[in-house]
């Protein structure tokens, strides 16, 4: 089908939009026009895909995770631990990372996230072992020829374990190193506007791993370029303990301190804000990252998203690393978070709509990206589509609901500004098994060491 041709996305067995039940039509990357019930297109010449087989969204966002960690799933070391000796026992085997090998951890992630209905992740790389001082731009690469969009975060750590931090010397950097790598990426990457496909963010990896000195240059920085920030804050009772130690306040006080609390930072977790806290961060539009399946993995505990709601906190979904979750698919953390939030609040106040708004509209605005997350005209045309013809879907009554409850995983096609990156659940021109084979190779000699 010719990419450049309107294509109108035709009667839906479902779709995730108002005014659309007859679909949509899409062109020049854009969605062009809603279709409602009893009307024809208006828009000339278009070909026509038959979606009547699938359930329509807006393509899911991701909003945080680590491709790099797709490298040491359920790494025997590393089971049945909290958060602070988990890392302790990760970090030795991610030092030994390699740009072949994390082309490889990067290239099953984002594969992965696509086939799931994911078309713009962002990735959090904070380790930089030597010989790896280029990850990013190995992650653009696998980004354009995936045709994924992507927000990747420039991470960093200048605290090891001889400076009272967790990860070893070998793997973090000093401060100017870091802070002129963020300028380069983002002079070399950082792609602005409504089509942009690749975008450059900055992200001390978390209070306990940087000094106040990088997080506020880091601020500064963002501020002069224009981009956005992220970190890790609020993911466990130890990290409130050791600002408290560390810097007398809690961790949000730290991060107002360092100059973040704004409308540019997305935060990973927010498990452990208080009421007020809640209401800080609406005022200053500062956006959470629900994670929850690695949330429940590390037993770290249950963001509060319901409460964060009402005080005026917009949500967004990520899978979190491969090592705390041990997957990327997206689709099946909508329907954790589903999940694990209806139990805290019950029936009535967290519904399968919720789930996907967090994982579309809410991770659009963690991006800062209006145009993703919904299905209307003038939106960019990324859309995830699934079939219900599996076991699981069997007997299903509403299409839409059934995504969610019934447990979907894999999208059947996915578009990402007007083209099709997934067609008949596969991705054009990727040898899976190929990819399998070599990724668990370099798994394998990382784990040996």
């Amino acid at each position: 089908m010719n990419q450049m041709q309107a294509i109108w996305i035709k009667d839906p067995l479902s779709i995730l939009a108002n005014g659309a039940e007859r679909g949509v039509v899409v062109h020049g990357g854009k969605i062009v026009e809603c279709v409602g019930a009893g009307h024809q297109p208006t828009t000339a010449n278009v070909a026509v895909y038959d979606a009547s087989a699938h359930v329509v969204l807006p393509g899911l966002i991701n909003t945080h995770h680590h491709f790099y960690q797709t490298l040491t799933r359920a790494l025997p070391a590393a089971m049945d631990r909290e958060l602070f000796p988990w890392l302790r026992a990760l970090y030795p085997v991610w030092a030994r990372l390699t740009p072949q090998s994390l082309e490889l951890g990067v290239s099953v992630a984002m594969s992965e996230l696509l086939l799931s209905g994911c078309t713009t992740t962002t990735d959090h790389h904070y380790v930089f072992p030597a010989g790896l001082e280029e990850a990013i731009d190995i992650e653009v690469a696998v980004a354009r020829r995936l045709g994924v969009r992507v927000l990747l975060t420039r991470g960093s750590m200048n605290l090891s374990q001889r400076d009272g931090g967790l990860p070893p010397d070998s793997v973090v950097q000093d401060e100017d190193a870091i802070l002129a790598d963020g300028a380069r990426l983002v002079s070399k990457h950082h792609e602005r506007g409504l089509d942009a496909m690749v975008q450059i963010a900055l992200a001390p990896c978390s209070p306990f791993s940087v000094t106040t000195s990088l997080m506020r240059a880091t601020a500064d920085l963002a501020d002069r370029l224009d981009v956005r920030l992220h970190t890790h804050l609020a993911e466990t009772e130890d990290e409130s303990r050791f600002c408290q130690q560390m810097y007398g306040c809690r961790p949000l006080d730290y991060l107002e301190q360092c100059g973040w609390l704004n409308a540019r930072t997305w935060l990973a977790h927010g498990i452990f804000f208080d009421a007020q806290e809640m209401k800080r961060l609406a005022r200053a539009g500062t956006t959470i990252s629900h994670c929850a399946c690695s949330n429940q993995i590390l037993a770290s505990g249950c963001c509060p998203v319901c409460e964060m709601e009402e005080a005026g906190v917009v949500i967004g979904l990520g899978v979190d690393g491969s090592a705390s979750n041990d997957g990327s698919n997206l689709m099946q953390e909508v329907r954790a978070a589903f999940l694990l939030q209806r139990a805290r609040y019950g029936v009535t106040k967290v519904s399968h709509k919720d789930a996907l708004r967090w994982a579309t509209r809410g991770s659009a605005a963690c991006v800062g990206r209006p145009e993703l997350g919904e299905i209307a005209v003038g939106k960019a045309a990324d859309l995830a589509l699934f079939k219900l013809d599996e076991l699981r879907f069997s007997g299903s009554g509403d299409p839409l609901a059934a995504l969610v409850l019934c447990g979907a995983h894999r999208a059947d096609r996915v578009m990402v500004g007007g083209r099709w990156v997934v067609i008949d659940g596969a991705i054009p021109g990727l040898d899976v098994p190929d990819l399998i084979r070599r990724h668990s190779a370099a798994a394998n000699a990382m784990h040996a060491g």
